[in-house]
């Protein structure tokens, strides 16, 4: 018989005077916590099962519900602290690897909370976005080297493919089965309609979302789930997922419970069975194999589609982004340990990985230096959390940004990291057909169309506060950054200097 050691980590308030018995919290509640005692007319709470997803709070028509941070804690210990035990006691009792979703929560250094902007003020003048016009377009993929003329001096315009953005920023990879289908549906909307992309991840394309080709990053990961020709013309881009920030070095894991339905067709996977890919791509050992892979899917696609490779980033990063630049990729995105995830083991979470801010300063210093920077563009992940953080991973070197927790907590998620479970109150990381209903893909589209609206006005913003009127004029502009806070080898690696130099 297993014995839980620890007193539960939140503890739920119910004011009685308010509270109506009206059973909202229990209805609303996919993990069981509140019950309703009939012989005494009350509810009750096995808060045991609480992971403070505040669905039940959110809902309650009385305000009678308040969940707080137990403060009941093991004695102190600098060493071995409360979750260091709580982990042991959990693995103790059940066995197995522990499993934690989205990002890393650890107080690791947050580099874009270090660097700041800098200013015009006289001799080069700030711009008003609201006068003035600004541009936030962005084309991703391989670009010449220098302008080319034809013999009677015009121009020559003819671009390898490229993916245009009308703002630096994309929808990262969900795959379908980790997020719902009512998800995957707001995403792919609100992409339509902003100009942007988002991507399927790798566990295929419902055929529903075929519409949105025009707008869609394809991915093709180890598992191959999902993949064959159609899937690979549908999209607008094709992804190969090398590596992820939240589990670099590790594979991927759906499980069982979570292939259902139309997710099962979409893998082309047994219903009920995992889908897991493997670590690494069984046919790629090297740069040579990368550049077969790139090179089929370009002939499967009439070489009409631009080749993304996403690899997390780690201690090599500038190295293997160098080999990947010459392999026919035409972009690169690079994923920080703080990536987002639906389930990775807590170990490799929590301590394989570089911050991405470091990956991409490394990354473009090095292309620059080889003189190959043009060969590719830059995309980057992993904790983008803002407009301000955007702006700053342009000014180090990147072409776009990807987004993935941030477009989650726009459709309502409330980060309390059980995404495995497939209790996701919010009806965004679960296959439950009653759950799955909770999220109305019309609003959250327009929620996320909101956020990347306003993400854009801000944008603007601080470009023009910085004097700069274009998004390429900003790329690598590491002179408009200072850094605080930060060891002289950190500004070395970032390239920028410190605030007040």
């Amino acid at each position: 018989m297993s014995v839980e050691f620890v007193y539960p980590e939140f503890e739920i308030i119910r004011n009685t005077e308010r509270c109506t018995a009206c059973r909202i919290c229990e209805r609303q509640c996919a993990n069981k916590v509140h019950s309703f005692r009939k012989e005494r007319d009350v509810m009750e709470a096995d808060e045991t099962k609480c992971v403070n997803c505040q669905r039940c709070v959110s809902f309650c028509p009385t305000r009678a519900l308040k969940i707080v941070k137990s403060d009941c804690t093991l004695r102190e210990n600098a060493n071995w602290q409360n979750e260091t035990i709580k982990e042991i006691y959990r693995q103790a009792n059940r066995g197995g690897v522990l499993l934690s979703s989205m990002g890393n929560p650890k107080p690791l250094p947050v580099y874009w909370d270090k660097i700041l902007i800098n200013a015009s003020q006289v001799t080069n003048p700030p711009i008003d976005p609201l006068r003035e016009p600004m541009e936030t377009r962005v084309f991703l993929g391989k670009k010449p080297e220098k302008v080319q003329r034809y013999q009677n001096g015009k121009l020559k315009y003819e671009l390898p493919p490229q993916m245009e953005l009308s703002m630096p920023i994309l929808f990262s990879a969900m795959s379908y089965g980790s997020v719902s289908y009512n998800a995957h549906a707001s995403l792919a909307r609100a992409a339509k309609e902003l100009g942007i992309f988002y991507n399927t991840g790798e566990g295929g394309l419902h055929e529903d979302f075929y519409c949105y080709g025009k707008n869609t990053v394809v991915q093709v990961a180890s598992g191959r789930f999902g993949v064959h020709e159609e899937y690979l013309k549908a999209g607008s881009a094709i992804e190969i997922k090398m590596g992820q920030g939240a589990k670099p070095g590790i594979g991927g894991h759906l499980p069982g419970h979570k292939i259902v339905g139309d997710i099962s067709r979409t893998r082309m996977i047994p219903q009920g069975s995992d889908a897991i890919s493997p670590a690494p791509h069984h046919d790629i050992y090297s740069i040579e194999d990368l550049c077969q892979l790139v090179f089929s899917l370009k002939e499967v696609t009439e070489y009409k589609k631009p080749i993304i490779v996403k690899v997390a980033a780690v201690h090599n990063i500038a190295a293997i982004a160098s080999g990947i630049a010459r392999s026919g990729a035409d972009i690169i995105a690079i994923d920080g340990f703080r990536g987002g995830t639906g389930a990775a083991p807590t170990r490799i979470r929590d301590n394989v990985g570089i911050p991405v801010e470091l990956a991409l300063a490394a990354v473009d210093s090095r292309l620059r230096e080889e003189g190959i920077r043009n060969h590719v563009s830059l995309i980057v992940g992993g904790s983008v959390r803002s407009a301000a953080d955007v702006v700053k991973a342009i000014a180090l070197g990147a072409d776009a940004c990807y987004i993935a927790t941030a477009a989650l907590l726009a459709l309502g998620c409330h980060l309390c990291r059980t995404c495995q479970s497939g209790n996701c109150n919010w009806g965004i990381a679960t296959q439950r057909p009653e759950l799955v209903e909770r999220l109305d893909p019309d609003a959250g589209s327009r929620r996320l169309i909101n956020l990347m609206n306003a993400w854009r006005h801000e944008i603007k913003e601080l470009m023009g506060g910085m004097g700069i009127n274009s998004i390429e004029s900003l790329r690598g502009n590491r002179l408009m950054l200072r850094g605080i806070s930060m060891t002289d080898k950190e500004l070395e690696i970032l390239g920028i200097s410190h605030a007040g130099e």
